[in-house]
């Protein structure tokens, strides 16, 4: 299927997942009837993540490690590690910076006047996971299995990491890099079969949402949403900015190449559906496999700018709505906390708000209040979730011009196209 035709698909399926939610939410009896029919369409959407997920692992498995192994010498691995950690650091506290100062402007929590919950009420949330403690403890797998069944990113990042160094340091092992390398590509095509089947999923999820929580959804919490993707908004210049301060012109082609995985995450809440298309696009920039095998895994671990900016946004709003006062100095100290709490969350729907959920209580903001977003988290995942998909663009396409990768990656691009490892229509988008 042809870029644009997806794109226009896509974009059908989320305007009439509109006006059909509209039309069952209006004419079905009662709301358990409602949730009843939704759990139904929704099926559609849950059986489309869950072939994004089947092939997820083995796929950043395989970039990662063929990426890695590409390198050549340590020297080029670290060197571009530290380029990648660097520039994830940064967009971090941008993103950050950008969520606190305009829930400060904006204050869309202020004058609600919330009571404080009592102190037995809870969300129902596993927050205890997300220490420091524990989440140091999460990055090693106690097994490579688990981390592929579970599909925890982070922890096949580092397995990864660690397989593809030993590559570059036994003599013989280009077979075994080949095979990677070709696996991968037969991961990609089983990618283009699932993608057939985005537009109806996307169809299926905005049906579900829009027929239990009605259009008036919308409405009700439409100051608070048009404020978040104000800033969101915001984020996205800044991001386009600097995209043109690094890459010029490119930055006009790479937006144009990942319309689709943003469009997406953005209508199915979740970056990681729109991982395998993502790095179709990317080498079509061009952008060597190496370079998109490595950076971009990492960035869904650590570069996270969508869902850092919501972290600071929610908790911030939540404080207001609560009348509790944060000082600067607070809030500073709330980025920081956000910075590493927020490092490897999976790019899946609702994870940004377990993070909310357990930074709250750290200031003293009532956890309960994370219900208050539980209605319209969908609309907010959405919104984040695209985001992270066009700022881990921006972090490899910018890497990739600073290792001098566009002359690699157009050989690669060009030979791909001559075996059919890469659908023309494409490389040629």
């Amino acid at each position: 299927m042809r870029s644009q035709k997806l794109t226009m698909y896509i974009m059908a399926g989320l305007i009439l997942g509109i006006a059909c939610g509209y039309a069952l939410n209006t004419l079905l009896p009662d709301q358990q009837t409602a949730t009843r029919v939704a759990g139904y369409i929704s099926l559609l959407s849950d059986i489309f993540l869950r072939l994004i997920k089947m092939i997820i692992g083995p796929l950043v498995f395989c970039t990662l490690v063929a990426g890695i192994a590409k390198m050549g010498t340590p020297d080029a691995l670290g060197r571009i590690g530290a380029k990648a950690l660097g520039w994830f650091i940064c967009a971090s506290l941008i993103s950050l910076l950008i969520g606190m100062v305009m829930v400060n402007l904006l204050a869309p929590g202020a004058g609600l006047n919330l009571p404080l919950p009592d102190a037995g009420t809870a969300t129902n949330l596993k927050t205890s996971s997300l220490s420091l403690k524990d989440f140091v403890t999460h990055l090693v797998p106690k097994s490579f299995f688990e981390a592929m069944a579970d599909n925890e990113i982070l922890q096949i990042v580092v397995f990864s990491v660690f397989f593809g160094i030993a590559l570059l340091g036994v003599p013989g092992t280009e077979p075994l890099i080949k095979a990677i390398e070709k696996l991968g590509h037969v991961i990609l095509r089983v990618t283009n079969y699932v993608m057939l089947f985005a537009p109806i999923a996307v169809f299926a999820a905005i049906t579900a949402i829009i027929t239990t929580q009605g259009i008036g959804v919308l409405v009700t919490y439409g100051t608070l949403l048009a404020e978040y993707y104000l800033s969101l908004g915001i984020l996205w210049l800044v991001l386009f900015l600097i995209g043109l301060l690094f890459l010029g012109a490119g930055m006009i082609r790479l937006l144009k190449l990942v319309r689709d995985p943003f469009l997406l995450a953005f209508s199915t809440a979740s970056s990681e559906a729109a991982f395998p298309r993502l790095v179709e696009q990317l080498e079509s920039y061009p952008i060597s496999k190496k370079i998109v095998g490595f950076v971009l895994p990492m960035g869904y671990s650590f570069n996270l700018d969508g869902s850092m900016m919501y972290a600071t946004f929610a908790t911030l709003f939540l404080a207001q709505a609560y009348g509790v006062e944060l000082a600067i100095g607070q809030q500073m100290v709330l980025l920081l906390v956000l910075m590493v709490t927020s490092k490897g969350i999976a790019g899946v729907p609702r994870s940004a708000l377990v993070v909310v959920a357990a930074t709250l209580p750290q200031f003293n903001i009532p956890e309960a209040g994370v219900l208050l977003l539980f209605g319209v988290d969908q609309f907010f995942d959405m919104g984040r979730s695209a985001t992270n998909v066009i700022g881990n663009s921006l972090a490899t396409a910018v890497i990739a011009k600073w290792e001098g990768d566009q002359t690699e990656a157009m050989k690669e691009l060009i030979e791909d196209e001559r075996e059919g490892g890469v659908d023309p229509a494409i490389a040629t988008s």
